[in-house]
Protein backbone atom coordinates (compact mmCIF):
# COMPACT_ATOMS: atom_id res chain seq x y z
CA UNK A 1 0.00 0.00 0.00
CA UNK A 2 1.32 3.63 -1.01
CA UNK A 3 -0.13 7.04 0.27
CA UNK A 4 -0.70 8.75 -3.13
CA UNK A 5 -2.75 12.15 -3.92
CA UNK A 6 -5.44 12.77 -6.57
CA UNK A 7 -6.10 16.18 -7.52
CA UNK A 8 -9.33 17.03 -9.91
CA UNK A 9 -12.43 14.57 -9.57
CA UNK A 10 -13.72 15.00 -12.99
CA UNK A 11 -15.45 12.75 -15.32
CA UNK A 12 -11.84 11.12 -15.49
CA UNK A 13 -10.29 11.77 -12.40
CA UNK A 14 -13.06 10.35 -10.13
CA UNK A 15 -13.13 6.57 -11.37
CA UNK A 16 -8.94 6.74 -11.69
CA UNK A 17 -8.65 7.77 -7.98
CA UNK A 18 -11.37 5.08 -7.38
CA UNK A 19 -9.45 2.49 -8.91
CA UNK A 20 -5.95 3.40 -7.02
CA UNK A 21 -8.48 2.75 -3.76
CA UNK A 22 -9.27 -0.66 -4.80
CA UNK A 23 -6.05 -1.62 -4.92
CA UNK A 24 -5.38 -0.88 -1.58
CA UNK A 25 -3.50 2.07 -1.89
CA UNK A 26 -4.50 5.41 0.48
CA UNK A 27 -5.69 7.82 -1.36
CA UNK A 28 -6.45 11.88 -0.50
CA UNK A 29 -8.22 13.76 -3.03
CA UNK A 30 -9.13 17.29 -4.04
CA UNK A 31 -10.88 18.89 -5.87
CA UNK A 32 -12.31 22.40 -6.60
CA UNK A 33 -15.55 21.61 -5.77
CA UNK A 34 -15.92 20.16 -2.13
CA UNK A 35 -19.03 18.23 -2.90
CA UNK A 36 -17.14 16.34 -5.87
CA UNK A 37 -14.68 15.03 -3.15
CA UNK A 38 -17.68 14.04 -0.65
CA UNK A 39 -19.47 12.38 -3.31
CA UNK A 40 -15.78 10.35 -4.25
CA UNK A 41 -15.71 9.38 -0.54
CA UNK A 42 -19.11 7.68 -0.41
CA UNK A 43 -18.30 5.74 -3.44
CA UNK A 44 -14.26 4.86 -2.00
CA UNK A 45 -12.05 4.66 1.22
CA UNK A 46 -9.89 7.76 1.70
CA UNK A 47 -9.53 11.49 2.70
CA UNK A 48 -10.68 14.44 1.51
CA UNK A 49 -8.47 17.48 1.80
CA UNK A 50 -8.98 21.56 1.56
CA UNK A 51 -5.94 22.09 -0.72
CA UNK A 52 -3.55 20.81 -3.27
CA UNK A 53 -0.88 21.26 -0.64
CA UNK A 54 -2.84 19.27 1.87
CA UNK A 55 -3.32 17.10 -0.24
CA UNK A 56 -0.01 16.52 -1.33
CA UNK A 57 1.64 16.03 2.27
CA UNK A 58 3.38 13.58 2.83
CA UNK A 59 2.52 11.33 -0.29
CA UNK A 60 4.85 9.60 -2.20
CA UNK A 61 2.94 9.97 -5.33
CA UNK A 62 0.80 12.86 -6.44
CA UNK A 63 -1.95 12.68 -9.62
CA UNK A 64 -3.74 15.22 -10.90
CA UNK A 65 -6.39 15.78 -13.96
CA UNK A 66 -7.62 18.58 -14.12
CA UNK A 67 -9.08 21.07 -17.03
CA UNK A 68 -6.09 23.42 -18.97
CA UNK A 69 -2.48 24.69 -18.51
CA UNK A 70 -3.65 27.90 -16.16
CA UNK A 71 -5.45 24.99 -13.89
CA UNK A 72 -2.63 23.05 -13.53
CA UNK A 73 -0.07 25.38 -12.58
CA UNK A 74 -2.53 26.72 -10.44
CA UNK A 75 -3.00 23.27 -8.51
CA UNK A 76 0.62 22.59 -8.88
CA UNK A 77 3.14 25.84 -8.31
CA UNK A 78 0.61 28.51 -7.53
CA UNK A 79 -0.29 29.59 -3.83
CA UNK A 80 -1.25 25.79 -1.77
CA UNK A 81 -0.42 24.35 -4.53
CA UNK A 82 0.91 20.54 -4.35
CA UNK A 83 4.71 21.04 -4.62
CA UNK A 84 4.30 23.10 -1.49
CA UNK A 85 3.35 19.93 0.47
CA UNK A 86 5.72 17.63 -1.61
CA UNK A 87 8.81 16.44 -0.09
CA UNK A 88 11.80 16.20 -2.01
CA UNK A 89 12.14 12.42 -3.65
CA UNK A 90 8.49 12.41 -4.47
CA UNK A 91 6.87 12.29 -7.29
CA UNK A 92 4.08 14.33 -9.18
CA UNK A 93 2.15 12.74 -12.13
CA UNK A 94 -0.06 14.64 -14.86
CA UNK A 95 -2.63 12.93 -16.36
CA UNK A 96 -4.22 16.43 -17.66
CA UNK A 97 -4.35 17.12 -21.43
CA UNK A 98 -2.10 20.56 -21.34
CA UNK A 99 0.78 21.85 -23.73
CA UNK A 100 4.27 20.36 -23.07
CA UNK A 101 5.55 24.26 -22.78
CA UNK A 102 3.56 23.92 -18.77
CA UNK A 103 4.90 19.84 -18.66
CA UNK A 104 8.14 21.39 -18.88
CA UNK A 105 7.80 24.25 -16.86
CA UNK A 106 6.48 22.55 -14.25
CA UNK A 107 9.23 19.63 -14.35
CA UNK A 108 12.04 22.66 -13.86
CA UNK A 109 10.02 23.45 -10.89
CA UNK A 110 10.00 20.40 -9.74
CA UNK A 111 13.75 19.30 -9.79
CA UNK A 112 14.51 22.45 -7.97
CA UNK A 113 12.80 20.81 -5.10
CA UNK A 114 14.19 17.69 -6.01
CA UNK A 115 10.34 16.40 -7.00
CA UNK A 116 9.98 13.99 -10.05
CA UNK A 117 7.51 14.88 -12.79
CA UNK A 118 6.23 12.73 -15.39
CA UNK A 119 3.58 14.01 -18.21
CA UNK A 120 1.23 11.35 -19.00
CA UNK A 121 -2.19 12.44 -20.59
CA UNK A 122 -4.89 9.45 -21.45
CA UNK A 123 -7.13 8.46 -23.88
CA UNK A 124 -9.98 6.37 -23.93
CA UNK A 125 -12.52 9.09 -22.65
CA UNK A 126 -14.68 8.52 -19.93
CA UNK A 127 -15.59 5.27 -20.42
CA UNK A 128 -12.07 4.09 -20.50
CA UNK A 129 -11.65 5.81 -17.17
CA UNK A 130 -15.05 4.40 -15.30
CA UNK A 131 -13.82 0.93 -16.91
CA UNK A 132 -9.61 0.94 -16.27
CA UNK A 133 -8.85 0.68 -19.50
CA UNK A 134 -6.80 3.78 -20.61
CA UNK A 135 -4.35 4.09 -22.73
CA UNK A 136 -1.43 6.12 -21.07
CA UNK A 137 1.52 8.35 -22.74
CA UNK A 138 4.10 9.39 -20.61
CA UNK A 139 6.73 11.89 -20.88
CA UNK A 140 9.74 11.84 -17.82
CA UNK A 141 12.76 10.16 -16.81
CA UNK A 142 12.96 6.25 -16.82
CA UNK A 143 13.35 5.76 -13.01
CA UNK A 144 10.31 8.15 -12.58
CA UNK A 145 7.81 5.96 -15.11
CA UNK A 146 8.76 2.59 -13.26
CA UNK A 147 8.21 4.25 -10.12
CA UNK A 148 5.02 5.04 -10.95
CA UNK A 149 4.16 2.48 -13.71
CA UNK A 150 2.28 -0.16 -10.73
CA UNK A 151 0.05 2.83 -10.42
CA UNK A 152 -1.15 4.04 -13.31
CA UNK A 153 -1.50 0.14 -14.09
CA UNK A 154 -4.36 0.33 -12.00
CA UNK A 155 -6.73 2.24 -14.71
CA UNK A 156 -4.74 1.63 -17.92
CA UNK A 157 -4.78 -0.91 -20.68
CA UNK A 158 -1.98 -0.04 -21.79
CA UNK A 159 0.72 2.56 -20.39
CA UNK A 160 4.50 3.74 -22.74
CA UNK A 161 7.02 6.19 -21.88
CA UNK A 162 7.81 8.20 -24.80
CA UNK A 163 11.03 10.13 -24.28
CA UNK A 164 11.59 13.13 -21.80
CA UNK A 165 9.14 15.43 -20.22
CA UNK A 166 6.76 17.11 -22.99
CA UNK A 167 6.66 13.83 -25.09
CA UNK A 168 3.48 12.22 -23.57
CA UNK A 169 1.71 15.68 -24.61
CA UNK A 170 3.02 15.81 -27.54
CA UNK A 171 1.92 12.17 -28.60
CA UNK A 172 -1.39 12.96 -27.78
CA UNK A 173 -1.82 15.41 -29.76
CA UNK A 174 -0.65 12.87 -32.37
CA UNK A 175 -3.99 10.96 -30.79
CA UNK A 176 -5.99 13.87 -31.50
CA UNK A 177 -4.88 14.33 -34.66
CA UNK A 178 -5.92 11.01 -35.41
CA UNK A 179 -8.92 11.42 -34.15
CA UNK A 180 -10.32 14.42 -35.82
CA UNK A 181 -9.49 13.12 -39.38
CA UNK A 182 -11.31 9.78 -38.55
CA UNK A 183 -14.42 10.90 -36.70
CA UNK A 184 -14.94 13.59 -39.87
CA UNK A 185 -14.36 10.86 -42.49
CA UNK A 186 -16.73 8.62 -40.76
CA UNK A 187 -19.21 11.36 -40.34
CA UNK A 188 -18.77 12.31 -44.22
CA UNK A 189 -19.19 8.38 -45.28
CA UNK A 190 -22.17 8.09 -43.28
CA UNK A 191 -23.79 11.42 -45.02
CA UNK A 192 -23.21 10.56 -47.93
CA UNK A 193 -24.72 7.11 -47.63
CA UNK A 194 -28.00 8.27 -46.65
CA UNK A 195 -27.50 11.07 -49.43
CA UNK A 196 -27.56 8.11 -52.03
CA UNK A 197 -30.18 6.06 -50.17
CA UNK A 198 -28.58 3.63 -48.55
CA UNK A 199 -28.90 1.55 -46.02
CA UNK A 200 -26.33 3.39 -43.44
CA UNK A 201 -26.32 0.73 -41.03
CA UNK A 202 -25.59 -2.20 -43.79
CA UNK A 203 -22.86 0.35 -45.61
CA UNK A 204 -21.13 0.02 -42.18
CA UNK A 205 -21.74 -3.96 -41.27
CA UNK A 206 -19.94 -4.38 -44.73
CA UNK A 207 -16.81 -1.84 -44.95
CA UNK A 208 -16.58 -2.38 -41.13
CA UNK A 209 -15.05 -5.80 -42.10
CA UNK A 210 -12.33 -3.97 -44.70
CA UNK A 211 -10.03 -1.40 -44.48
CA UNK A 212 -11.94 1.10 -43.42
CA UNK A 213 -12.92 0.03 -40.09
CA UNK A 214 -12.18 1.76 -37.22
CA UNK A 215 -12.33 2.19 -33.15
CA UNK A 216 -14.99 5.29 -34.25
CA UNK A 217 -17.37 3.87 -36.59
CA UNK A 218 -17.48 0.37 -34.39
CA UNK A 219 -18.44 2.38 -31.20
CA UNK A 220 -19.69 5.27 -32.91
CA UNK A 221 -22.24 4.82 -35.78
CA UNK A 222 -25.07 4.13 -34.37
CA UNK A 223 -25.40 6.41 -31.87
CA UNK A 224 -24.23 8.84 -34.63
CA UNK A 225 -27.02 7.56 -37.48
CA UNK A 226 -29.45 7.97 -34.04
CA UNK A 227 -28.50 11.57 -33.45
CA UNK A 228 -27.50 10.47 -30.27
CA UNK A 229 -24.24 13.05 -29.24
CA UNK A 230 -23.86 12.31 -25.42
CA UNK A 231 -21.17 9.95 -25.24
CA UNK A 232 -17.71 10.84 -24.30
CA UNK A 233 -15.52 13.46 -25.27
CA UNK A 234 -16.75 16.51 -25.36
CA UNK A 235 -16.64 19.41 -28.20
CA UNK A 236 -15.73 22.00 -26.22
CA UNK A 237 -12.70 19.30 -24.55
CA UNK A 238 -11.63 18.36 -28.53
CA UNK A 239 -11.56 22.26 -29.13
CA UNK A 240 -8.91 22.89 -26.50
CA UNK A 241 -7.02 19.82 -27.26
CA UNK A 242 -6.68 21.30 -31.06
CA UNK A 243 -6.10 24.61 -30.22
CA UNK A 244 -3.10 22.80 -28.27
CA UNK A 245 -2.12 21.08 -31.38
CA UNK A 246 -2.15 23.83 -33.79
CA UNK A 247 0.16 26.02 -31.68
CA UNK A 248 2.93 23.76 -31.16
CA UNK A 249 2.17 22.37 -35.12
CA UNK A 250 2.95 26.33 -35.42
CA UNK A 251 6.27 26.49 -33.56
CA UNK A 252 7.35 23.30 -35.04
CA UNK A 253 6.77 23.85 -38.80
CA UNK A 254 3.95 20.46 -39.09
CA UNK A 255 1.20 20.85 -41.77
CA UNK A 256 -2.00 20.37 -40.23
CA UNK A 257 -4.22 21.49 -43.09
CA UNK A 258 -6.53 18.31 -42.33
CA UNK A 259 -6.72 19.08 -38.21
CA UNK A 260 -7.19 22.91 -38.90
CA UNK A 261 -10.12 22.79 -40.92
CA UNK A 262 -11.50 19.93 -38.98
CA UNK A 263 -11.05 22.77 -35.76
CA UNK A 264 -13.57 25.07 -37.80
CA UNK A 265 -16.01 22.61 -38.06
CA UNK A 266 -15.95 21.78 -34.33
CA UNK A 267 -16.95 25.68 -33.97
CA UNK A 268 -19.69 25.15 -36.40
CA UNK A 269 -20.93 22.29 -34.02
CA UNK A 270 -20.51 24.72 -30.97
CA UNK A 271 -22.56 27.50 -32.72
CA UNK A 272 -25.21 24.85 -33.09
CA UNK A 273 -25.48 24.45 -29.34
CA UNK A 274 -23.17 21.59 -29.58
CA UNK A 275 -20.30 22.26 -27.21
CA UNK A 276 -21.30 19.38 -24.80
CA UNK A 277 -21.75 17.18 -27.21
CA UNK A 278 -19.30 14.33 -27.84
CA UNK A 279 -16.90 14.23 -30.76
CA UNK A 280 -18.70 12.08 -32.99
CA UNK A 281 -21.44 15.05 -33.70
CA UNK A 282 -19.66 16.50 -36.07
CA UNK A 283 -22.62 14.69 -38.69
CA UNK A 284 -24.50 16.68 -36.76
CA UNK A 285 -22.88 19.86 -38.63
CA UNK A 286 -23.52 18.01 -42.09
CA UNK A 287 -27.21 16.82 -41.46
CA UNK A 288 -28.16 20.51 -40.09
CA UNK A 289 -28.15 21.45 -43.81
CA UNK A 290 -29.47 18.64 -45.41
CA UNK A 291 -31.84 16.48 -43.22
CA UNK A 292 -32.73 12.54 -44.57
CA UNK A 293 -35.28 11.69 -42.14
Amino acid sequence: MRTVAFIGLGVMGYPMAGYLARAGHSVRVYNRTASRAQQWLADYSGEACATPEEAARDAEVVFACVGNDDDLRQVVAGEQGAFAGMDSGTLFVDHTTASADVARELAAIGREKGIGFLDAPVSGGQAGAENGALTVMVGGEEADYQRAYPLIDCYARALNRLGPVGSGQLCKMVNQICIAGVVQGLAEGLHFARAADLDAEQVIEVISKGAAQSWQMENRYKTMLARDYEHGFAVDWMRKDLAIVLDEARRNGALLPVTALVDQFYSEVQAMGGGRWDTSSLLARLTNVRSFD
